[in-house]
């Protein structure tokens, strides 16, 4: 690990950490970790040094032109970094980086380690998969925690997701056999609009880590683009008679499959963040 700057005395910190590739959906995830760094003014902290992690023939260097002549190159690799939200008594530190593609385990001792080294005792584990789900209903966000007594606190509703896991459930796993406590949150991108930018899952994934810690989060304009995402997928959809039919067979779906108490729940979450957004000050 690279320190830029001297490791400094956090209080009370949490990791909010997302991955660009396999785990990043709609660039929904990675989208978040950017809107908090933007939103909270966050300081460079740390980079991993990426010659034992990544592979520069499969994630390419970039060079940038510059008005002076100079051709800087940025390489790829796993940076943090940490704010202090505005009305709030804790640190939060902020890792956005990009799926490693070899060390895994290494990669993930490394993360856990310096994270202890801060005083970090919660992560959260921001995700984004493609998912059957339809553009036009409230995106769905599931996770998991190492702790099932903190997934029950949190009314974290459980993934029974089996197959193939990338860095954010490998992640996960090394910090809970490091008894440090973790949380995974997962959108789920409508698989017949991939393409990125997701403002409606970035959007969840925000409100979602927002109740989980509550801690107020500038959301700026994310609603309405989230808005216009989704009516621009409405204008797409009705291009194509054979999608459109098909997305109104997962509204059906969706529709019979949720209760109504679950829906009574959400109004209810939405209120109380209503509330504590005004009482805090925050965008309402």
């Amino acid at each position: 690990m690279i320190e830029l700057e001297g490791l400094p005395e956090l209080v009370d910190p949490v990791l909010i950490a997302a991955f660009e590739g396999w785990n990043d959906a709609g660039e929904a995830s990675s989208g978040a970790l950017a809107h908090l760094e933007a939103a909270w003014k966050a300081t460079p902290l740390a980079e991993i040094d990426p010659e034992d992690y990544y592979d520069f023939q499969v994630t390419r260097p970039i060079v940038e032109m510059r008005e002076n002549g100079e051709r800087p190159i940025t390489w790829p690799t796993t940076r943090l970094s940490v704010a202090r939200p505005p009305g709030v008594e804790r640190d939060v530190v902020l890792l956005r980086g990009i799926e490693p593609n070899m060390r895994w385990r290494s990669f993930c001792r490394e993360i856990v380690g310096f994270c202890g080294e801060l005083g970090v005792e919660l992560a959260v584990l921001l995700g984004a998969l493609l998912n059957d789900s339809p553009h036009s209903r409230p995106v769905p966000v599931v996770g998991t925690a190492t702790d099932p007594g903190l997934a029950r606190s949190i009314h974290l509703e459980l993934t029974r997701y089996e197959g193939p896991t990338g860095i954010v459930g490998v992640l996960q796993d090394a910090f809970g056999a490091a008894g440090m406590r973790a949380v995974s949150l997962w959108a789920s991108v409508p698989h017949y609009v991939a393409q990125p930018p997701n403002p409606k899952a970035t959007l969840a994934l925000l409100r979602r880590t927002e109740d989980l810690l509550d801690i107020p989060i500038p959301l700026g304009d994310l609603p309405e683009e989230a808005r216009a995402w989704e009516h621009g997928v409405d204008e797409l959809a009705s291009q194509d008679s054979e999608v459109a039919e098909y997305v109104r067979e997962l509204e059906e779906r969706k529709d019979a499959a949720d209760l109504p108490e679950a829906s009574g729940d959400a109004i209810a979450a939405e209120f109380e963040r209503y509330l504590r957004r005004r009482d805090r000050g925050g965008d309402a």
